[in-house]
């Protein structure tokens, strides 16, 4: 009986494995792959406020492009391209092409000492309650979007850039 027990007792248990990874699989398979906005969407308004207190309303932008940056003290690619954001930033802000580095629901305080030790003049707004990570369909920082001068989504990008690309993503905004 004892032998019987454990036959049992192992096909049960094989049998939930298995159900297992055919759920784990099923899911792969059947999961939406990652969603952004398309090209030529209204990108979506937001107001968001900065370490200075100034409000920032995205609508407020038209006419300039926007490289619409999301990003996390915490997420090292995002700490990689910070310099090279500053360094376009200062290229091209008198060229028509503003920088908002949204940053993901942390404390003030954090993102000061960030935004000091990386020496960034850029506007840093943060996302409290993470609404406009959501609107913009963010899952994974850093994630840039470009937005022409009529506030229309002009690309999207995930992952670290180099100051070459960010160059690039720039020109491709400016009015």
């Amino acid at each position: 009986m004892n032998k019987q027990k454990r036959f049992w007792m192992r096909t049960i248990i094989l049998t939930v494995l298995a159900s297992a990874v055919v759920y784990v699989v099923y899911s792969s398979l059947t999961m939406d792959k990652e969603k952004s906005l398309d090209n030529g969407d209204e990108a979506p308004n937001f107001a968001l406020t900065d370490l200075q207190g100034m409000k920032h309303v995205l609508d407020d932008y038209k006419g300039q492009g926007v490289f619409l940056n999301f990003w996390g003290t915490w997420c090292k690619p995002c700490e990689y391209e910070m310099p090279y954001i500053q360094s376009q930033y200062e290229q091209f802000t008198d060229k028509g092409v503003q920088v908002l580095a949204v940053n993901v629901n942390e404390a003030d305080f954090v993102v000061e000492k960030f935004r000091d030790r990386h020496k960034l003049t850029f506007p840093i707004v943060i996302d409290k309650n993470n609404l406009v990570q959501q609107s913009y369909l963010i899952n994974n920082l850093p994630a840039t979007y470009l937005i022409d001068k009529d506030g229309r989504v002009v690309d999207y990008t995930t992952g670290s850039l180099t100051e070459e690309r960010i160059q690039q993503m720039m020109e491709q905004i400016k009015p």
